[in-house]
């Protein structure tokens, strides 16, 4: 790949933005963990604990008012960025770990609906711990089975295999939308349509995805979908639970406090309607604020253009490492969003990253919180490379040498 050519986004990351001469340049391609922050997200928080810091819905002054107003401000931008019929239907979360475990403690207790021993959820090999762990934990207070979707050898879910695993039991199918580890883009709006022709519900794990994908909850289908702010440029602490309406309407409670309340006497104790039900006690007002920035400066650029600049970027990285003896990439899926994996020929993930990190290149190493997807690939670990909007030639080139250097050095 040519020498960098201009990178319209970057100059927007003040942490990657760093000067030319500066001979300690970071590559940063772990943007799959945790994004880097633009400064108008920045900019957003400080405004936020210099200009009007105070707790939302609680108070009648001017300073509680205008918090109130941007936090929920964001609440209709984050609607309107993935196509939600109402503001109602977001419901404000830590993370998608903190929404997965919503709906694992709320979706199986829906009065007159709740979930027998014996019925079944549908996952897949490609799942984060995250989509995982709580539907464990019901499973082993309610007697559910969980189903698991295998993988092809390239790395894409086996749908003959899904479409044998759905049956009448099935009340749920939870799905990433892309894979943290092979970069896997799942095509959920057909998973989604073959699971809703066996009358499941559906719900997708969209952390991989809200940075490079347009997402259209009408045009998936999907009842839930999932994600994080802090891989989309936004804050840690903040995230989404969107569902339609109708079925979030159900949910019983699942944590109480403040603000998911009407009325608290001892004897009796009256909800609050959607979304306050569902989000109980004080907020990360600053980290939700952040979001709506966050939410605007997407919107305000090209996504299409990204994905592809970022795509390009990928495959090139790819593409030259699989030119280097002793490099192997792992899964060739069908379609792949901006991040892989590959290992050196009998080294440590974490040795491999450990000496890239040496040559400021910064990039994952491990088991990615996919523990089973390791497993089915017979590896403890892998090295992941994952690329962003503000990532340029420049880091493609710095990998290579680097991975270049690592195996002199390894084999």
């Amino acid at each position: 790949m040519p020498h960098s050519t201009p990178n319209p986004w970057r100059h927007h990351f003040p942490l990657i933005d760093q000067p030319s001469c500066d001979v300690n340049r970071l590559s940063y391609l772990d943007s799959a963990a945790t994004s880097q922050k633009p400064q108008c997200v920045i900019d957003a928080i400080e405004q936020y604990y210099r200009h009007y810091n105070a707790n939302v819905h609680r108070a009648a002054h001017t300073l509680s008012a205008r918090s109130t107003s941007a936090y929920e401000d964001c609440r209709d931008k984050v609607a309107d960025f993935i196509g939600a019929n109402e503001s109602n239907e977001v419901i404000f979360t830590s993370g998608t770990t903190e929404g997965f475990n919503l709906l694992a403690n709320t979706l199986p207790y829906v009065e007159g609906q709740r979930w027998q021993e014996g019925d079944e959820v549908i996952l897949s090999t490609l799942e984060h711990h995250a989509n995982i762990v709580p539907w464990q934990m019901l499973a082993e207070r309610l007697g559910l089975v969980i189903k698991v979707i295998p993988l092809d050898c390239n790395g894409d879910l086996s749908i003959p295999h899904y479409q044998a695993l759905l049956g009448p039991r099935t009340r749920l199918v939870s799905l990433t939308h892309v894979s943290n580890t092979l970069g896997t883009i799942n095509p959920i709006k057909e998973l989604t349509r073959l699971a809703h022709a066996n009358s499941s519900l559906v719900a997708i794990d969209g952390a991989q995805a809200c940075a490079h994908l347009d997402i259209d909850v009408q045009e998936i289908g999907c009842d839930f979908y999932l994600f994080s702010g802090h891989k989309m440029y936004a804050p840690t602490g903040s995230g989404i639970l969107w569902g339609k309406y109708p079925l979030l309407n159900l949910l019983p409670p699942w944590q109480g406090g403040g603000e998911m309340i009407k009325t608290v006497s001892f004897e009796k104790v009256q909800y609050n309607q959607l979304p306050y039900r569902l989000e109980a006690g004080t907020p990360n007002i600053s980290a939700i604020i952040g979001l709506g920035a966050a939410i605007d400066y997407l919107s305000s650029i090209d996504r299409q253009q990204v994905l592809r600049y970022e795509q390009k970027l990928c495959s090139s990285a790819k593409t030259q490492l699989a030119d280097i003896e002793g490099i192997n990439i792992i899964g060739e899926p069908k379609v792949q969003g901006s991040l892989f994996s590959f290992l050196i020929d009998g080294c440590e993930p974490s040795d491999i990253a450990t000496l890239l990190d040496e040559q400021g290149v910064a990039v994952r190493s491990g088991h990615h919180c996919t523990q089973p997807l390791m497993t089915s690939l017979n590896l403890t670990g892998t090295v992941r490379a994952s690329f962003a909007l503000y990532n340029n030639e420049d880091d493609v080139n710095a990998l290579v040498t680097a991975v270049h250097k690592a195996c002199e050095l390894l084999l």
